[in-house]
């Protein structure tokens, strides 16, 4: 899976400071790859890794040499923005974008189906510019992350139950599938050393599918610190939802399947996301890249 060879020249990498980055760039450091990582603040080159300051999608500065491999980690439309302005000739591109871009897409809420259209919108420009740019590309739709303690999904709550000792329990018959962020930076990895795979758009989840009261539980059973459970029934999360409207769409979901089809992925990548079986480091992040 290592694309060493095939890269001479480094992979420049965006959001590398975020969840996903804490693992791919110490697994493109064990393949000899070197990086290029744009951080918003100045942080000095350490192990292979050289940081740029600077923004997307239009602050980021002139690159000392020619990318190989370009990953975006972090948001989609800002990326595809910046790459359609640029145009890097024949540099192999790796996107993230989300299943969100899927699941939101008929939301009751508003703001849900404008993130649904962007997520598309962003897609779609990016191959474009990928395709003026004769780059071959990939973009990767995750589902749930977890894995850093960076995560805005589940980390909050267990941030909240550190708090509180308290730990909610919301009812849903909706299946979920959450992916670690190390088996996105491996999908990474692999699409990076696949450059023949052009245009693709793959989902990625986990490696077990559970339902939302599995999900919760199993987040509360790996906490190192006791928690009072409290369940929230349905009728209850109804109400919530219709007193507060900015909850409609989270708490309606409840009761949908938010998984992922990962036959292409394991196909195509040869990746092969783990079972959801998280641990107390998964909430707390690792040392930064």
């Amino acid at each position: 899976m290592s694309p060493g060879p095939s890269y001479p020249a480094p992979v420049l990498v965006f959001g590398a400071s975020g969840a996903i980055g804490r693992f791919l760039l110490p697994r493109l450091r064990a393949a000899g790859v070197p990086v290029l990582a744009v951080s918003r603040r100045p942080r000095p080159a350490h192990a292979g890794v050289s940081w740029l300051e600077g923004a997307l999608p239009d602050a980021v500065p002139a690159l000392p040499v020619a990318p190989a491999g370009i990953v975006s980690l972090g948001p989609l439309g800002p990326f595809a923005q910046w790459l359609d302005t640029v145009r890097p000739r024949g540099a192999r591109v790796v996107a993230l974008s989300s299943m969100s871009a899927q699941s939101k897409q008929c939301s009751p809420v508003a703001a849900e189906r404008a993130i649904a259209a962007a997520l598309q919108a962003g897609e779609a420009r990016l191959a474009r510019a990928c395709r003026a740019a004769q780059a071959s590309h990939v973009v990767l739709r995750p589902t749930l992350i977890y894995g850093a303690g960076l995560d805005r999904s589940l980390t909050p709550i267990v941030r909240r139950a550190r708090r509180l000792r308290v730990f909610p329990l919301p009812a849903g018959r909706g299946l979920r599938q959450p992916v670690h962020a190390d088996d996105i930076a491996l999908a990474v990895l692999a699409a990076l050393a696949r450059p023949q795979l052009d245009g693709q758009v793959l989902a990625i989840g986990g490696g077990e599918q559970l339902s939302a009261v599995q999900m919760f539980a199993r987040v509360r059973a790996s906490l190192p610190f006791a928690t009072v459970p409290l369940p929230l029934p349905a009728v209850l999360l109804r109400a919530g939802a219709r007193l507060l409207p900015r909850l409609r769409g989270p708490l309606g979901r409840l009761d949908e399947d938010l998984v992922a089809d990962n036959a292409e992925l394991e196909r195509l990548l040869d990746v092969h996301p783990r079972p959801f079986a998280p641990t107390a480091a998964a909430w707390t992040p690792p040392t930064p890249p």
